[in-house]
């Protein structure tokens, strides 16, 4: 019998540190009152981070509301983690609204349509589908407008309180994190909308009444009808805004990118570099080319800008990023050779680039770089070590 095939190499990977993970959520819990719920952010595969880890670590450390983007986000999320409530943020689709019941999800509503088509569902099934109940106070996206709202809710309470059960009241932030007036405002307005709840929906224990994320955490007044917080990018290690009070927290890095040295070169003055030839070198340079790019996660926008950290040193990149490869300059760094760790955003022995400074180079945001981190760079625990 033939021995087994050795394992491929990782040719890009993350790092996922599930102990930061741990830490940062115990941090961010002693910030909250012991009344506050947390509900944990898991949409987009944990913000690229690994959907099954991050799920399965929070389970461990006594979490239990998640919440996701859609239907088959919660199944996965259901599979799992078998007695979590899963709350589906994003709108549901005609299609979708058997498997609500099917893996024990609950939906958020905007609309009365929304409300007729769940409950038309709930009572073929003989079932109660529990929701909760966008307001929207000004983010113009999902939610009954906050002037019609209490209507919604009334009708919702009234005429389908045998199929509906209303397990939670929210609002969304748009700028909590750069315009605390007008989060003040809408934090007015939706309690506006709480204010017309019906008795016996306002003394139910079981009401979630949310509307902060990690960026709303600021402003969150420590009395008040707000009991759930929705948590993403803290507990992933970062505070949505660098000034943020929040900053006190010192939540750590849970991810961090990284790729190989695939080959090395050197090129005469004058050669130019990558599609469209955007780098002309200067004098006789020493060439790394890494085993990743824009379709691993490199942002086209990294070229001739951001940086890779090879032996703890600095390497700029240099020409365009492509699809599979990135060129660095590695002449001031005479020890690296073919096959070392280029770190794209973490830590090395000597040096660090940090996911802020990554964004600033490539003109984004975090959300944005941890889901742009493609299928086919591997996630893995922390400590991984490369042959």
């Amino acid at each position: 019998m033939s021995p087994a095939p050795p394992p491929f190499a990782r040719r890009a990977w993350v790092e996922i540190d599930l102990s930061a993970l741990e830490r940062n959520l115990g941090k961010i819990k002693a910030h909250i009152p012991p009344r506050i719920h947390y509900i944990a952010i898991v949409k987009a595969d944990a913000y690229g981070h690994g959907l099954a880890p991050i799920v399965t670590r929070l389970l461990q450390c006594g979490v239990e509301n998640f919440a996701v983007a859609n239907v088959r986000e919660g199944a996965d999320v259901r599979e799992i983690g078998p007695g979590a409530n899963i709350l589906v943020l994003g709108p549901i689709l005609p299609e979708e609204i058997p498997r609500l019941a099917d893996y024990q999800l609950t939906a958020t509503l905007s609309t009365p349509e929304e409300a007729r088509a769940l409950a038309t569902h709930a009572a073929a099934r003989r079932h109660r589908q529990p929701v909760h109940i966008k307001i929207d106070t000004g983010m113009g996206r999902m939610g009954a407008w906050h002037t019609t709202a209490p209507q919604l809710i009334r009708d919702i309470h009234q005429q389908h309180a045998g199929t509906l059960d209303i397990r939670g009241i929210c609002t969304h932030f748009p700028s909590a994190d750069t315009d605390p007036r007008q989060t003040t405002r809408q934090r007015h307005l939706f309690q506006q909308v709480l204010d017309t709840l019906p008795r016996e929906l306002n003394a139910d224990a079981r009401l979630l009444i949310h509307a902060d994320n990690s960026a709303g955490l600021d402003t969150l007044p420590p009395n008040g009808p707000f009991n759930a917080i929705r948590i993403g990018l803290l507990q992933y290690g970062l505070t949505p805004n660098p000034g943020s009070p929040l900053a006190h927290i010192n939540p750590e890095p849970v991810l961090s990118f990284h790729s190989r040295v695939g080959l090395i070169k050197t090129l005469p003055p004058g050669a130019t570099l990558s599609y469209n030839r955007t780098h002309t070198l200067a004098h006789t340079t020493r060439i790394a080319i890494i085993t990743a790019g824009y379709g691993d996660g490199i942002p086209l926008s990294a070229s001739n800008r951001a940086q890779v950290l090879i032996h703890g040193q600095r390497c700029r990149i240099l020409g365009r990023v492509t699809m599979d490869q990135t060129l660095v300059d590695i002449t001031a760094n005479p020890d690296a050779t073919a096959g070392d760790t280029a770190t794209l955003i973490g830590t090395q022995p000597g040096g660090e680039i940090t996911l802020r400074e990554f964004c600033s180079w490539t003109d984004t945001i975090p959300w944005e770089v941890f889901c742009s981190i493609t299928k086919r760079v591997e996630r893995a625990p922390r400590g991984l070590r490369i042959q």
